[in-house]
């Protein structure tokens, strides 16, 4: 099992699958199985049974589903695509993650 290299908020493009060539934000890393969950990306129909107790109405829910990490890519706006990451320390010993293709750097979408 390998590091993620994707943080939360991270804007991703899916590259293979029923959403390729969509982009999204990352929402929730599962590094156990090496998945993550993106915005808007991979619904699946959810059947929810009505309860009065709680008051939850019944009926289908479509909510996001977990893809695999190798199925998705950092975005870069820059160059419009999915690239690779390089890392890169700076004098104050910080870390950055930059683009591949362009020497960009890659910040997370708020």
């Amino acid at each position: 099992m390998h590091k993620i290299q994707l943080k939360k908020n991270d804007l991703v493009f899916v590259i293979r699958g029923k959403d390729k060539g969509k982009t999204g934000k990352v929402l929730k890393l599962i590094p156990e199985t090496n998945r993550v969950i993106v915005e808007r990306i991979n619904f699946s129909k959810h059947f929810v049974k009505a309860d009065r107790s709680r008051n939850v109405q019944g009926g289908v829910m479509e909510k996001e589903a977990p893809i695999a990490v190798a199925n998705v890519m950092l975005y870069c706006s820059e160059c419009g695509q999915g690239v690779r990451a390089r890392s890169r320390r700076l004098e104050d010993g910080s870390k950055i993650r930059l683009c591949h293709r362009c020497e960009t750097m890659i910040e997370k979408q708020k």
